[in-house]
């Protein structure tokens, strides 16, 4: 029953839906830490820089986005490490977060993941920047292994142009360079879970 159908003799009140607000840009409260962007200590055996640029529907960077990543080791564990916030120099934590440059490049030092269940293996990444009502979810796929890419379902279930906006490019000096687009004719392969 409503108040006003009580019997109080005051009209029913309405309550006026608070607006949408979106993610950022303030992103600095709360989420930053020293050494965020290092899951492995740099220039460690086996280390990496995963780095891009995260880029508008312009194709311009965005200059105040995080972006963050989850992966598992090389073996395909999914680590039970704690220690983001006071990283160690040696603990593994699969655990990341950039936040993007003047010029919307982010950077990780990190490792190749492994698969987890015999799927291609990847990063799961995470984009929150200015204008987006909510973050972004992605993956950024190991560009070797074109037998496992073909085989993993969510790639498998894309069109070629689709499925490169998931697959990273390897540089000569075996780094990992991928850019995530926000929308656009390049926009990345975004997932919704619900």
């Amino acid at each position: 029953m409503g108040a006003a159908q009580r019997g109080s003799g005051a009209p029913a009140r309405t309550r006026l839906q608070t607006p949408g607000q979106t993610v950022g840009p303030f992103f600095a409260f709360g989420l930053d830490s020293e050494r965020k962007h290092e899951v492995v200590f740099p220039h460690s055996p086996g280390a990496i820089l995963l780095g891009g640029t995260v880029r508008d529907g312009a194709g311009d960077p965005i200059p105040d986005a995080v972006v963050e990543i989850w992966q598992a080791d090389g073996d395909g564990r999914i680590p039970r490490a704690r220690g983001f916030l006071h990283r160690d120099g040696h603990t593994f934590t699969g655990f990341g977060r950039s936040f993007t440059s003047d010029e919307g490049r982010y950077e990780f030092w990190t490792r190749d993941p492994g698969s987890v269940a015999g799927e291609a293996p990847f990063f799961a990444a995470v984009v929150f920047a200015r204008g987006l009502p909510d973050k972004l979810h992605t993956r950024i796929y190991l560009p070797e292994g074109e037998e496992r890419l073909a085989a993993d379902p969510l790639l498998a279930s894309l069109t070629p142009k689709e499925r490169a906006t998931l697959v990273a490019t390897r540089t000569p000096e075996g780094y990992l360079q991928h850019d995530i687009h926000l929308q656009g004719g390049k926009e990345t392969v975004f997932l919704a879970y619900g």
